[in-house]
């Protein structure tokens, strides 16, 4: 696979594609709107630093991964599928889902994947947990729950739940099995008027279940915390603590009598998982649908758009509560 993959933007995501890319051998070239960082890339990793254009005309890169502004990834990505490449494109996979569309019709009309960078889907602990709840481990799912919260990075130009959400979204998404009937939100601006530096999607899903996810950049403290609440037990998967604890299961109980319910506290048992980077696992995931040893991307167009659907309504229904509380 020596190669055969270029990374198109080379900011502060895309380098450490470049990276991944460069350790499992496939980095073909890089791609950047600043000559400087382009070259200084490509020499370090001994790849050609080379324009756009000449990326999707060279018949030796196969696939491309783009860390581009969310703006520009349905003008790149489409000139991608269009020049008979692969298409890897950083979370969200567009702006609209009109974008969105046509990515997708681009890239199935020319023969090649599209894969969406939803990291946490790539997870060892997260697939460890979407296993168990698929086995049964924590009964029915009822209720789950993600924070996204730290101080800083701000952003000026999009929302937090635009910037954060997509991860915690897709890993819902997974969970519930499922679209959300309903789609709820809020959002506070306060360091930057009109964008909101904090925000809270509630979706109610098929059968009952609902989850919510709270996304912030102004917190004191860096929190990265998925839990879920099935009939028979609850896991954690807590991605800003320590290795070992990052993955835990609670087998609590309630014990229901002629009074209230009470609950019967189990303690945390800590569930063991893989320890591999998630980005090089993702990368290597791409690398195999590339080399036909995966069909399909597990974060495919569809599951973009998926999540895409689910921050535009979320949106719309933030704009729509700080209008009516104005």
């Amino acid at each position: 696979m020596a190669g055969r993959i270029a990374v198109v933007g080379c900011g502060y995501w895309g380098k450490n594609l470049v990276r991944n890319f460069a350790e499992l051998g496939a980095l073909g070239a890089v791609v950047d709107p600043r000559p400087e960082v382009a070259q200084a890339l490509a020499t370090t990793h001994g790849v050609r630093a080379l324009s756009l254009e000449a990326c999707l005309a060279d018949p030796t890169i196969e696939g491309v991964a783009v860390a581009a502004p969310a703006e520009l990834h349905a003008e790149v990505c489409i000139a991608a599928s269009n020049a008979g490449k692969h298409v890897f494109v950083e979370k969200p996979i567009a702006l609209t889902v009109e974008d969105a569309e046509r990515m997708k019709a681009a890239a199935e009309a020319n023969g090649k994947a599209l894969m969406v960078g939803h990291l946490l889907r790539y997870h060892p602990a997260f697939e460890t947990l979407a296993d168990m709840v698929r086995d049964g481990a924590i009964g029915a799912v009822r209720y789950a729950y993600s924070d996204r919260l730290s101080l800083g990075k701000f952003r000026v130009e999009e929302d937090v739940c635009w910037s954060f959400a997509p991860h915690d979204l897709s890993m819902l998404l997974t969970l519930m099995d499922a679209d959300p009937v309903s789609v709820t939100a809020t959002g506070v601006d306060i360091v930057t008027p009109g964008v909101d530096d904090m925000s809270r999607i509630e979706m109610a899903f098929p059968g009952g279940a609902r989850a919510h996810v709270f996304t912030a950049w102004l917190h004191p403290f860096k929190r990265h915390l998925l839990t879920v609440v099935g009939e028979t037990g609850m896991l954690v998967f807590e991605d800003s603590a320590a290795g070992p604890e990052k993955l835990r299961l609670y087998r609590h109980g309630i014990k229901r009598g002629d009074g209230a319910p009470e609950p019967v506290k189990a303690e945390a048992e800590y569930v063991p998982y893989p320890s591999e980077e998630p980005l090089k696992r993702e990368c290597q995931h791409f690398l195999d649908v590339v080399e036909g040893r995966e069909a399909t991307p597990r974060t495919s167009a569809d599951e973009g758009i998926r999540v895409l659907k689910v921050l535009t309504a979320a949106s719309a229904s933030a704009r729509r509560a700080s209008t009516q509380n104005a």
